[in-house]
């Protein structure tokens, strides 16, 4: 069951059993009129309890981090409005026949610091409350363990699901709302090429879902529909506190520059080509003829070219080559080999 299924059965239960309740209270209080009594008390219940879970679909973006720290900063504004309210000017001489004036006062105090205080807290980056609390300094969470975002160049890529199931990627997998709506229209569209990406990108996240090893949340913030998706996506981690895993250059500097954790598939792939060096000896597939007549060319699992003197005549067939250099070009990085004597 997916969280979204366990939130749902949560809500239903809440429902019945907040009707449960007011039915037994009700008919605790008018056991005569039963009757009438369970259905007033029904009523009340099934209404606190809907009140209740429209509040809780109004804070669905909210983040037991984001409670935390406006719970924080609530108590640092009545702590504030406390000492200011210590001064007792509203007892002292000719003010104390103000006593509703002073107790009207004393409450927008503390009502304003506290609105301010959840406020500030709330804008604030976790490590910015070790300027309030000295020498304390909050643990930063495993990266293994942090939310990722995925974007949708990176769904379409089609890699993501194999990296998780691997086991090189861990923690729960954030898809944000608006970028499975550009999914859809992708794959709603009548262009031939985005249709085909779009049903992609929804095959791998239909794929990840159907694992039980992933945790895939799909996330319903709203944000200003004037935004792009790229700064959508950078403004949802910066409040979840999440790393973007993406393929986009451009998203991975500007996440960046706000000190967030960005996972690049391209930047990933090229960590891993292998290193070859004049001398290394590899077992090569020659699957084409190369540019002059004697040669052949074979390829590493990464794609990487490699041209083989004299190998033309063992096209078809797995050879041992000895590398002899590579050259850096446009395209990428091509590597020359002999075959092993």
């Amino acid at each position: 069951m997916n969280t979204s299924a366990l939130l749902n059965v949560i809500r239903m239960f809440f429902l019945l059993l907040a009707s449960f309740i007011g039915v037994s209270v009700a008919l605790g209080e008018a056991p005569e009129n039963w009757w009438y009594a369970g259905w007033v008390g029904a009523v009340f219940g099934l209404g606190f309890a809907s009140l209740i879970i429209v509040l809780d679909l109004m804070l669905q973006g909210i983040s037991i981090r984001s409670f935390s720290h406006g719970t924080f900063g609530l108590l640092i504004g009545l702590l504030c409005a406390w000492l200011v309210t210590r001064i007792g000017f509203f007892k002292a001489g000719w003010v104390e026949q103000f006593e509703l004036a002073g107790n009207i006062f004393n409450l927008c105090i503390f009502l304003g610091f506290g609105f301010i205080g959840v406020m500030l807290a709330l804008r604030s980056k976790r490590e910015e409350f070790s300027l309030l609390i000295p020498y304390v300094r909050f643990r930063q969470d495993a990266l293994q363990d942090l939310p990722t975002l995925l974007d949708t160049n990176v769904i379409i890529d089609g890699r993501a699901p194999g990296i998780c199931e691997a086991g090189f990627l861990g923690g729960v997998l954030v898809i944000p709302r608006f970028v499975l709506e550009e999914l859809q229209k992708m794959a709603d569209s009548n262009e031939e090429l985005k249709k085909s990406r779009g049903k992609r990108g929804l095959d791998c996240l239909n794929r990840m879902q159907n694992d039980d090893a992933l945790d895939v949340d799909i996330h319903n913030t709203s944000f200003d529909p004037s935004l792009s998706s790229d700064a959508m996506l950078v403004e949802l981690a910066d409040e979840l506190g999440a790393r973007i895993l993406t393929n986009d250059a451009n998203l991975g500097k500007v996440a960046r520059l706000k000190g967030i954790v960005v996972l690049n598939l391209n930047e990933l792939a090229m960590a891993l080509r292998p290193i070859v060096s004049p001398g290394d000896e590899l077992e090569l597939e020659l699957v084409k003829e190369g540019k002059d007549d004697h040669q052949a060319v074979g390829y590493l699992p990464d794609g990487t070219m490699i041209v083989v003197n004299h190998g033309k005549p063992h096209i078809g067939t797995r050879k041992p080559v000895v590398v002899a250099g590579a050259v850096q070009t446009s395209a990428g990085r091509l590597i020359f080999a002999e075959l092993s004597r």
